[in-house]
């Protein structure tokens, strides 16, 4: 193969990669310099000269001319008399000689193996070029394309058709994609897996929500508006602590928008995910508050050393404070970063539907009832209230006792 040839087709295939000159320059030096040190143990006194447009390669050796007898003959930077004047017949001794090395003299077999060490060597750039673009790239927003649909993840090509994935448990869990599809994600993790980048991507990342809110609202962006902290369990529901750095603007107000026109584009988004906008606040008793909302909390004591709290609420708004499936409170907790203990408040109007704990004493053991009155629990309903699992957590009782204390007490109200 020509070096024209072999230069050309390098070329077009490093530009196809977007590599660009000085490197496509330095990749095409040393894979000529590492052929020239296999044929000649060293390259130390051999200049390569490329032309990348034109295609043009010279590889010149530069020796010194020593004497025929001389003991350096055997050196790779010298040469003998009587072989430089075969040259050019004038040349004497301690001058150098520059005699040009045609590709050609490697060898077809070693020029076939150079081409392909090239194209290698542009594919081990491009991942590493692609690995360092995403690393500075962790935790934004981008748009992919779906490209293809597997059991455990998506494989999703970005405007440079570099393949990424979404793996099923970074997806929301109602995300239904279809090939050929953009969707919106945050870059979550980047990694060199045997000289492959893998590129994750994100939608139940608590940092794209965040995204999402900083390119819905123009304030976040623009730093009037500060997002304290996101916690979410993504499809079904979120908080989203923000603080206004301008006494002017409600950043409640603003990031919900005109009849929420601005949070209900970051919903759909989220698959109509329930996103609860909170002013954040440095006073914990009344985080907590706006946290357990909609709900009215008659009294709030704190255990900073075990990091509990116990919130006290009248018995019509302890299922609110819960929220479905304990999920208002569990994420409650996370906005506030304590563990948090509904109880009801029993200096609070008696429920004449209800029914006193003490009434079931013929059905439920007197220890079983005792566990319950412990935790701030005594009438049927306030029970009822609360998620088995909340239960669990907060009695010594086993899910069999649990289970079938609920049913008792569910069958009373029948």
């Amino acid at each position: 193969m020509h070096s024209g040839e072999l230069i050309a087709s390098f070329s077009e295939f490093a530009r196809e990669k977007n590599i660009d000159r000085p490197t496509m320059i330095k990749v095409l030096e040393d894979v000529f310099r590492t052929m020239i040190r296999k044929k000649f143990g060293s390259d130390h006194n051999f200049d390569v000269i490329i032309n990348a447009d034109s295609g043009d390669l010279e590889m010149w050796r530069t020796r010194e001319i020593v004497d025929d007898n001389s003991e350096d003959i055997w050196d790779t930077d010298k040469i003998m008399l009587s072989e430089a004047q075969k040259i050019q017949p004038d040349f004497e001794i301690g001058e150098e000689v520059a005699d040009e090395v045609k590709l050609e003299d490697f060898g077809r077999r070693v020029v076939q193996t150079a081409r392909q060490t090239l194209i290698q060597k542009i594919k081990d750039l491009e991942k590493e070029m692609l690995y360092i673009k995403y690393k500075d790239l962790v935790g934004e927003l981008i748009i992919v394309e779906v490209y293809q649909i597997l059991g455990k993840e998506l494989v999703c090509l970005d405007s440079e058709s570099n393949e990424l994935v979404l793996p099923k448990i970074e997806q929301i869990p109602k995300d239904r994609p279809r090939k050929g599809t953009s969707i919106k994600a945050v870059v979550h993790k980047v990694e060199m897996n045997n000289g492959t980048p893998r590129i994750t991507l994100s939608r139940t990342s608590p940092v794209f929500l965040e995204r999402l809110f900083e390119q819905e609202i123009p304030e976040i962006l623009d730093g009037l508006i500060s997002v304290r902290k996101i916690v979410r369990e993504p499809g079904e529901r979120a908080k989203v602590a923000v603080e206004s750095y301008d006494d002017r603007i409600d950043p409640v107000g603003a990031c919900v928008g005109m009849k929420g026109s601005r949070i209900h584009t970051i919903v759909r988004e989220l698959e109509n995910e329930n996103i609860d906008v909170i002013q954040w606040t440095d006073n914990l008793n009344l985080l907590i508050s706006r946290a357990l909302s909609p709900a009215k909390i008659s009294n709030i004591q704190v255990d900073n050393e075990r990091k509990r709290v116990a919130v006290y609420l009248k018995p019509d708004q302890v299922s609110l404070a819960i929220g479905k499936g304990g999920m208002n409170i569990k994420l409650a907790g996370k906005l506030v970063s304590m563990e948090l203990d509904v109880f009801r408040d029993i200096e609070g109007e008696e429920d004449e539907e209800d029914v006193d704990l003490s009434e079931f004493s013929d059905e439920i053991e007197d220890w079983v009832l005792d566990e319950f009155r412990k935790i701030g629990l005594d009438t049927a309903k306030s029970v009822l209230a609360i998620s088995k699992e909340d239960i669990a957590r907060r009695t010594e009782l086993e899910e069999e006792t649990i289970d079938e204390v609920l049913g008792i007490l569910s069958r009373e109200f029948e």
